[in-house]
């Protein structure tokens, strides 16, 4: 009898489930899987019911990845056939992905879009997406480097203007940096590769040669970029620190311990929350100098995807257009402090009356996208290692060049077979 009666509970559950299921599927219900990464998926929760309400019947499913775990879950979730519908990705990873072929082509969907205009984003950040001429992502925010200075110590060395060019930088440096070995012109860590990277990209050499299948550090434009980040190390205007040794930059910052550091958007809001507010007057932010004139950065940034397996690739492009939207972009700058890669967004008052925002709004203008290869980030951290050697005095340019060109051959001989066999380049 007992049996019966379970054997009676199951059937009228599993019919209630498929009856619910039912309703559900009649309704139209169905759920868009969107991975993030970092901070941005608490940002964009808060953005995600109104698009919901636009969408009836649509349910955005949010799983936020953290950074340090995102790369290989990734790459997990692609090997299991398990991929999201939609997800954020670095520029600098979407190559891999390409190469996998896990991506959806999406300038089908921009051509006929009539909120994602190319023509508005800036040039260099749009074509990180761009991969052998198609696009396989739509930049969703930027990231790019410069300096943060104290506009007081330069006042109290003759300047009233950040630095227009490298001599003036220097110039300036050598007059901040006194007593040598006390305090330093600016902070450089030897662990961190967007320094030398940004130097290198002021460069008219690229930095791979022939479509991507060997290293070009070896060219004069590289070895005179990475003279000048050893001169700053070897003339004791930066510290030969790496970030864990300087504990705390923005306490160091406020000390006067350097006078310029080398960061990115996120640390407007830290140096207002970190420095006193008798500070907040005496430091600014501006465009970094080039070898003879205002200089070039980093593109990064990440970017929306949609994965060619998914089954909702009409709802992931509306919410891709959703979030592309400027008055969202301004929403979401607002909520975290992320840059938008659109122009129009940066007419709104958040970002256009800020004067720590206008410098990136400029140095946006003069980024740089880094090489298209699927193994670029193992590239640019074997750059790095290296290039701490030489700031160390343990090699001279000319032997840390041909250093870095020798691993960076390594790590590309796979892709210089696939392509010299006529075969798509996998990582």
């Amino acid at each position: 009898m007992r049996a019966a009666r379970l054997g009676l509970v199951a059937a009228l559950v599993f019919a209630s489930a498929a009856l619910s299921s039912c309703a559900k599927e009649e309704a139209g219900t169905r759920t868009l899987e969107f991975w993030t990464i970092g901070r941005e998926g608490e940002a964009v929760l808060k953005l995600l019911p109104e698009f919901e309400r636009e969408h009836p019947g649509l349910h955005v499913s949010v799983q936020q990845l953290p950074l340090t775990a995102a790369h290989q879950k990734l790459l997990t979730a692609y090997a299991g056939d398990s991929t999201p519908d939609i997800t954020q990705l670095g520029n600098t990873w979407i190559p891999e992905m390409v190469a996998l072929d896990a991506l959806e082509p999406l300038d089908a969907r921009v051509a006929a879009s009539k909120v994602v205009d190319k023509a508005d984003y800036f040039p260099a950040i749009w074509s990180t997406n761009v991969i052998d001429g198609t696009l396989y992502g739509v930049p969703w925010y930027v990231d790019t480097r410069l300096l943060f200075y104290r506009k007081d110590l330069l006042a109290k060395v003759g300047y009233d203007h950040p630095p227009r060019d490298w001599a003036e930088w220097q110039a300036m440096m050598v007059k901040l940096a006194q007593p040598k070995g006390k305090t330093f012109g600016v902070l450089l860590p030897t662990n961190e590769f967007e320094q030398l990277l940004a130097f290198a990209l002021q460069q008219p050499d690229p930095l791979l040669r022939d479509g991507g299948r060997y290293g070009n550090f070896q060219s004069p434009g590289f070895k005179k970029a990475l003279a000048f980040y050893v001169s700053l190390f070897k003339e004791q205007q930066a510290p030969m620190m790496t970030n864990v040794g300087i504990g705390n930059p923005w306490a160091a910052f406020s000390q006067g311990f350097y006078a310029f550091y080398f960061s990115g958007p996120w640390n407007i809001g830290e140096f207002r929350k970190r420095l006193p507010p008798e500070q907040q007057g005496d430091w600014g932010t501006a465009p970094l100098p080039g070898p003879d004139g205002p200089g070039a950065s980093n593109a990064g940034g990440s970017s929306l995807v949609i994965y060619r397996k998914s089954k909702h690739k009409e709802d992931a492009w509306a919410l891709i257009e959703f979030l592309s939207r400027p008055e969202i972009q301004e929403r979401f700058y607002q909520i975290l402090g992320d840059m938008p890669p659109r122009r129009t967004s940066w007419q709104a008052a958040a970002l256009r009356d800020d004067d720590k925002a206008a410098a990136f709004r400029d140095q946006l203008e003069r980024v740089k996208a880094t090489p298209p290869v699927a193994e670029w980030e193992r590239i640019v951290t074997e750059m790095q290692l290296v290039a701490a050697q030489a700031a160390h005095g343990d090699l001279t340019i000319d032997q840390a060049a041909a250093e870095i060109d020798r691993r960076a051959d390594r790590l590309l001989e796979k892709r210089r077979w696939m392509l010299d066999h006529g075969h798509k380049a996998t990582p």
